[in-house]
Formats: C-alpha cells, sequence, structure tokens
C-alpha cells in the first residue's frame, strides 16, 4: 500500500481536491492507497507501506516549511518516497539544504539531465513553486528548467523529488513511481 500524505495546511482544506485528490485518481488503478494528513503520521505505522508520495500545495502554503521537526521520519523511511513540490521542499529541509528563490507559474519545459526511471528527454510541466532544492551533498539533479533545478534524488536513498506538478500535466510519472521495485 502506498501512502500519500496530504501536505495542505489542514485536513480537508480546498488543497486537498487540487493537490491529493489527482494523485489518489493516478495511483488507485495501479496499487491500494491511503491519504494521511502530514500532522496525523505515526511513524512507527510506516513499515506497512511500499511507498510514500508527499503532495505539493498551494503557491502560499509554507506551512510544512516551517514545521520541518514533524518530518525527521523521512531520514529514517527506508523504501522509495516521492515529494512533489513542497514534498521535496520539505525533504530538502529535512536533510539541512537550503530553499533557493525560484518562482515558476505555468507550463514549463524541462530538460532531463540524469537517467532515471521516472521521465526521459525534454518535455513540459505545469510548475507552481516559490523555492527550489539545488544539487548537493545529499542530492543530484535529474532534471531542470532554465530557472532552476525541477527533479532531484538522494544519492544513497530511493527519495525522488519533483518541483513541477505531474498530477496536472505528467500523470505517467507518478505512474513510473508505483512501479518502482523498492
Amino acid at each position: 500500500m502506498i501512502l500519500i500524505v496530504d501536505m495542505n495546511w489542514k485536513r480537508d482544506s480546498l488543497g486537498y481536491s487540487e493537490f491529493v485528490s489527482p494523485i489518489v485518481s493516478v495511483i488507485q488503478p495501479l496499487e491500494e492507497c491511503e491519504v494521511r494528513h502530514f500532522s496525523d503520521i505515526e511513524p512507527a505505522k510506516l513499515d506497512g507501506y511500499s511507498k510514500i508520495i508527499l503532495s505539493g500545495t498551494a503557491l502560499r502554503d509554507h506551512t510544512t516549511l516551517k514545521q520541518v521537526d514533524k518530518f525527521g521520519w523521512v531520514r529514517d523511511f527506508d523504501k522509495p518516497m516521492l515529494g512533489i513540490c513542497a514534498g521535496i521542499q520539505t525533504i530538502g529541509l529535512v536533510f539541512g539544504e537550503p530553499l533557493n528563490p525560484c518562482r515558476q507559474i505555468g507550463m514549463t519545459e524541462i530538460t532531463t539531465l540524469r537517467e532515471n526511471p521516472l521521465f526521459q528527454g525534454t518535455f513540459k510541466a505545469y510548475t507552481l513553486h516559490n523555492y527550489s532544492v539545488e544539487p548537493s551533498q545529499n542530492f543530484e539533479a535529474l532534471a531542470k528548467s532554465t530557472q532552476c533545478t525541477q527533479a532531484l534524488k538522494h544519492k544513497q536513498k530511493d527519495i525522488y523529488g519533483v518541483l513541477f506538478h505531474p498530477e496536472v500535466r505528467n500523470p505517467e510519472i507518478i505512474g513510473h513511481f508505483v512501479e518502482l521495485k523498492p
């Protein structure tokens, strides 16, 4: 079963319909999934999940970025994880990475830099973000736009992150993540 973490500022917010429901609709035909709000995560129960996806949020929702202490479990989870937008920003902060200003809204051309199991080549994706996480001692860049890094992978763990929103325009990327072998 895949856990989808609702990263929106509160349970049952309007952001759920925009950022979480589309992820659920991609995953449900492929594998069983469950949604939990980030404030309801019980680290002791995470071993029951095969993968975790951290959703994106609205452009002005920085709640999780101010509550990184609630995400210590990210370091300990040893199965595939995908952070989308606020998801990868929060993951970056958990690993001590700074957030860099990079505001992009709308359709953006993404160029793959490194072979990976989620996407390839150059493609258009929907972006809606204020910050990026750049390559570092922990993360390598998988893709970029003209303004910033758009996709990362942790160098030691199966943690992937995209700034763009595949649930909007590129659902096959979420499908490829679901197909990853733990």
